[in-house]
């Protein structure tokens, strides 16, 4: 791998993308509820044979009607406001080379999900970060985003639940960064990821979508952590302003053509069938979250957390009360030989003492494995073994 001094990339690169070729026994990296196998979504759809003539042609270049009206049933808005995209992703990056311009600007909170930010970065827009913290919960304020956004700022970005931390805005706060953005930037447009908005705990009601609330709200969604079918690539925007809608579609056409007949048929049973796959999944997370607090609790001030509001992950950080810079790389040089994986705030654009840890990926019975192999790691991270740490060779760093 290249030294950082030396990459060339056009997109920052990121360490997050080992989370796509290394899935370690005890998993806690991954922000998803567990995957749906084909069986199960074929199962919904009344089995293959139902599937059997599609045709694999290609598909739309808004999307799949059938998956448009799903999505338009799920966000509030109509069928004809929504552009189908691989995933979110495709959707962050058709925002950030569409809407912006050279010396344009965009406001994006962080920490954030790593291509949230690099798209921007790799469409060359100059970006402001409205820093949200850990002591303050990440709660995004009205206040910290003012003295960012001017009359060149063309998008905002945040997301509700935010990734890494789970942390919502609610609708009036939403309500009170549009207030603020048609004074000081009229002309930009607000994105919010709601691609963790249906992974709720227990009985708990989604929260209502943003997407209906001003022509100048973009959402994105997907199929991909709340219904447990990232393999489908399959995620949306949702776009009132029809010529704005217009010039995505464009873009995405020139970016990918149009979607899977397949994927997306297969991500229409998914969206129609969502309270079956849901239900049980939320009473998963519910006690998953119940889990983590109780092991939090048990750390006895070694490990902090924001508690989340929504998804299937949640914040945690090594106390700096009791870990120095060493503590925290003795607690990152242990995950691999105990089979442990945890996702590192560096990742995000925060520091690597803090965790996100998800909750909602391995089965249930394997979490409290999962949380103890950690509490060993923390235990290993905060009492070194002297004897071991003289004798060891000083660490290097293989490019």
């Amino acid at each position: 791998m290249s030294d950082e001094a030396d990459w060339q990339g056009r997109f920052p690169r990121n360490e997050i993308i080992s989370l796509l070729d290394v899935n370690r026994r005890y998993n806690l990296a991954e922000s998803t509820a567990q995957d749906l196998t084909l069986g199960e979504i074929l199962d919904l759809a009344g089995g293959a044979a139902a599937l059997g003539g599609l045709k694999m042609g290609y598909g739309t270049s808004a999307g799949l009607p059938r998956l448009r009206t799903a999505i338009a049933a799920l966000t509030g808005v109509l069928p004809e406001e929504v552009v189908t995209t691989q995933g979110t992703a495709l959707g962050l990056f058709m925002l950030a080379f569409e809407l912006c311009r050279p010396g344009d600007e965009a406001v994006i909170a962080m920490p954030s999900f790593p291509p949230s930010r690099d798209s921007l970065v790799g469409a060359g827009v100059t970006l402001r970060e409205c820093r949200l913290t850990f002591d303050q919960g990440f709660k995004l304020t009205v206040g910290a985003l003012e003295p960012l956004l001017n009359e060149r700022t063309k998008l905002v970005s945040i997301a509700s639940p935010q990734n890494p931390s789970g942390v919502r805005a609610t609708l009036d706060e939403i309500k009170a960064i549009l207030d603020l953005m048609r004074v000081k930037s009229p002309a930009a447009r607000l994105f919010v990821d709601e691609t963790y908005r249906d992974a709720t705990y227990g009985d708990e009601t989604p929260p209502r979508s943003a997407a209906a609330v001003d022509d100048a709200v973009i959402t994105g969604g997907s199929v991909s952590k709340a219904h447990g079918a990232p393999g489908l690539r399959v995620g949306w925007l949702t776009v009132r302003d029809p010529a704005l809608r217009e010039r995505l579609t464009v873009a995405k056409m020139n970016m990918v053509i149009s979607g899977s007949p397949l994927d997306e048929t297969l991500a229409s049973v998914i969206l129609e069938t969502r309270e079956k796959i849901l239900g049980a999944r939320r009473g998963l997370l519910a006690a998953g979250l119940s889990k983590v607090a109780a092991w939090v609790d048990a750390q006895a001030g070694r490990v902090q957390w924001v508690r989340p509001d929504g998804g299937a992950m949640c914040c945690l950080r090594l106390s700096p009360n009791v870990f120095d810079d060493g503590g925290i790389a003795r607690f990152w040089s242990t995950l691999p030989a105990a089979e442990l994986q945890i996702g590192d705030g560096a990742w995000f654009g925060e520091s690597s003492a803090v965790l996100r840890l998800g909750f909602g990926y391995l089965p249930i019975d394997v979490l409290p494995a999962a949380l103890d192999a950690l509490s060993n790691a923390i235990e290993t991270a905060v009492r070194p073994d002297p004897v071991g740490d003289a004798l060891r060779p000083p660490s290097r760093v293989v490019v």
